[in-house]
């Protein structure tokens, strides 16, 4: 997984089905999972305003921190997601899992959704913190943090 660019961030979007689901379901799930990738890697998706932070302002042992958004995940899936997943030495990466379903963002109108992106993200920086501290990884998350939340405001005002 070497991130050849000098994003530190990237997103990841995964949609579990399930083989006992109707086609209705299936169809409706699909097409709420293509409205998500809108505010993923959309015209005015967080993606592209997460390129902007560059790797190499933050220190040498952190090189991507991947936003796993899982939409609707079934149950089976659930069960293995942890809060944030263990750094990976020989990749300087982690994965944060971030669940989405219809409670914290299908049933919210645009600008709550985008709140919630934001709000979510922000909120996962303090997992990474303590991972960041408890490893000893050469990473200024104060920097990143404040670099971050820049980019949240602007991803929240566009809308």
């Amino acid at each position: 997984m070497e991130n050849e660019k000098n994003e530190i961030f990237g997103c990841f979007v995964s949609q579990p089905t399930d083989s006992r689901w109707s086609q209705e379901k299936l169809d409706f799930i699909m097409k709420q999972g293509e409205e998500f990738r809108g505010y993923i890697w959309g015209r005015r998706g967080i993606s592209e305003l997460l390129k902007k932070l560059d790797r190499s302002n933050y220190g040498k042992d952190l090189e991507l921190v991947l936003f796993q958004f899982y939409v609707k995940p079934i149950p089976e899936l659930l069960t293995c997601l942890k809060e944030i997943e263990a750094y990976r030495k020989k990749e300087r990466a982690i994965g944060i899992p971030i669940i989405i379903n219809d409670e914290n963002f299908f049933s919210k109108t645009e600008r709550g959704r985008y709140d919630f992106l934001g709000e979510i993200i922000l909120a996962k920086m303090n997992l990474l913190a303590e991972v960041v501290k408890r490893r000893k990884l050469d990473t200024n998350m104060s920097l990143l943090v404040s670099d971050l939340k820049k980019i949240i405001q602007e991803f929240g005002s566009e809308h």
